[in-house]
């Protein structure tokens, strides 16, 4: 039988992060706070008892040992299709089913982390590419900073009360059944280096780019003109949105880039606009750290799609924007 030192050893080299603080939250209601004392095999100890959960900040200066992905969704197809994008790209990723109803994707990092910056450009990828960016990352910033002391926590995975419910633990991707022996699963999780996510950043072109010309969609004598908002965007700009926040705010993002706006005017703007938002159920309005996050990854990267085919977009799509009749005509 494996030792308690043992197990916290295996525990803190996985699920480590900022030492000087951590998250925990009330079992009874549910509610979220940030505990500012060190963090120690004490607190790890009573996490694995079940006596208070512990939430782990990931993000220590603009490192990582560790990325997830937090689905929150019952579905199994969208954190299967995520671990086999990651496979696809050399990376071992892991599902953990997380204390609610959703699921959490974990892919951990050789013991002195990866820069946190790189880490989310991939994953961020793999999301845009699953038409998954509503999908939360943790951590969700890059860096911490002046602006940014602690970031976001994400609670940790084998909670003591909860394990015995099926939840919190790590579970084999072909058959959602929990390992036997989840020690015995975390020793032989395989950690990625930075090196990979460098080459999957050059192979994909996912390093900042420039900010282009403004270009230009046409057909025949008709152009519509990136200096004007296509109709979708304008009709999210002035009614808010009620699901699909944080895609939404991405593609705005992308289209007030494409006006040529710079990173801050654009924040801006967004932070207004989801002032409009009526999300549906309990969900909140997006905060102002969740815009900035979005908008800064649309600023970072070269990205040329309208998301027409999003669920985010289809709502507000006009049978007179000439991009979606391009689109028709493409795929007739």
């Amino acid at each position: 039988m494996r030792k308690t030192a043992d197990k916290l050893k295996i525990y803190s080299d996985m699920f480590t992060g900022l030492t000087n603080a951590y998250g925990t939250y009330n079992s009874d209601s549910g509610r979220a706070c940030q505990v500012k004392e060190k963090v120690t095999d004490k607190v790890f100890l009573n996490h694995l008892k079940g006596q208070k959960p512990y939430g782990v900040y990931l993000l220590v200066k603009d490192r990582t040992r560790a990325i997830a992905a937090d689905f929150d969704t019952k579905t199994r197809l969208t954190p299967m299709e995520f671990v086999n994008a990651a496979k696809h790209y050399g990376i071992s990723a892991y599902i953990e089913i997380s204390k609610s109803k959703g699921h959490h994707v974990w892919i951990f990092f050789e013991k002195h982390g990866v820069l946190a910056s790189k880490a989310r450009m991939v994953v961020r990828h793999i999301l845009v590419e699953m038409d998954a960016l509503d999908t939360e990352v943790f951590p969700k910033q890059d860096v911490l900073d002046t602006n940014v002391s602690y970031g976001n926590f994400i609670n940790a995975p084998l909670f003591g009360a909860l394990v015995p419910q099926g939840k919190t633990v790590f579970v084999d991707p072909a058959t959602f059944k929990p390992y036997p022996d989840q020690w015995d699963f975390l020793e032989s999780v395989e950690k990625a280096n930075e090196s990979i996510l460098d080459d999957i950043i050059e192979i994909n072109d996912l390093t900042p780019a420039p900010t282009s010309q403004p270009t230009h969609v046409s057909s025949d004598n008709e152009t519509w003109k990136s200096f004007s908002l296509p109709p979708c965007a304008q009709k999210m700009f002035q009614t808010g949105v009620s699901q699909f926040q944080r895609v939404s705010c991405f593609r705005l993002a992308v289209h007030l880039k494409r006006l040529g706006l710079p990173n801050d005017i654009a924040t801006a703007a967004l932070k207004t606009w989801a002032q409009k938002n009526h999300p549906e159920g309990d969900k909140k309005v997006l905060t102002e750290l969740e815009i900035m996050d979005q908008a800064s990854h649309a600023f970072k990267m070269n990205y040329r799609g309208y998301g027409c085919g999003s669920a985010a977009i289809t709502p507000f799509c006009q049978s007179d924007c000439l991009v979606n009749k391009l689109r028709k005509k493409d795929d007739s």
